[in-house]
């Protein structure tokens, strides 16, 4: 309304005082005035009337601030509120478009950071598992390394037993063949009955 209020200033007030000088000039003349031209055109059918045609120029001036003020000036300055209120919205939607598309970015170059950070991961663990794998069958392979020496000692020490006890049984088994040959009577055939007996009863532990 500002550039209404403006245009009402003294060029309006200078066209509604020339408006009306014309329109009372104008009805004036038509009143007043009958030029030869103007009958003859009468005459001739064509109706013209000078002071009416300046009377209405001068309405006209007169009415066109009026319609400037009331009409054309809000008009104008609705189309002028709306154009920046568009201006605005299409500013903000362009803003807001700038807005999303930096938040896809974010959001891909974040979603691409996880998947690195989850790929890295996993192949952690899997270096981890495989590690333990490989110490755990190092541990496994020493341990069964340790226990077939134990069971090697074991059973060497087991056989070291035998052949001692086996030793000792011998010596008492020929103990006893000698004290009874010695207690024998000298006899071919009872030595050789003895002997045979010795040597069944060597035999016998086998």
């Amino acid at each position: 309304m500002s550039n209404a209020k403006q245009s009402s200033g003294p060029p309006a007030i200078v066209g509604i005082i020339v408006g009306a000088v014309l329109m009372f000039g104008g009805f004036w003349f038509s009143k007043n005035v009958k030029l030869e031209f103007i009958k003859t055109l009468e005459a001739q059918g064509i109706p013209l009337d000078p002071g009416k045609t300046i009377s209405i120029i001068g309405v006209l001036l007169i009415l066109f601030p009026v319609i400037k003020f009331f009409f054309i000036a809000p008009l104008a300055e609705a189309i002028q509120n709306r154009t920046t209120e568009l201006e605005r919205t299409f500013g903000e939607a362009e803003n807001l478009r700038a807005e999303m598309t930096q938040m896809k970015q974010d959001y891909e170059r974040r979603l691409v950071q996880t998947e690195a950070d989850a790929r890295e991961q996993i192949q952690g663990q899997i270096k981890e598992a495989q590690s333990l794998r490989q110490q755990m069958m190092a541990e496994a392979g020493v341990k069964a390394e340790e226990l077939k020496a134990s069971a090697a000692r074991e059973i060497e020490a087991q056989k070291q037993q035998a052949i001692a006890e086996l030793r000792h049984y011998v010596v008492e088994l020929a103990l006893q063949a000698t004290e009874k040959l010695v207690e024998a009577n000298v006899d071919e055939e009872r030595n050789r009955k003895l002997v045979a007996d010795f040597l069944e009863t060597v035999e016998a532990p086998r």
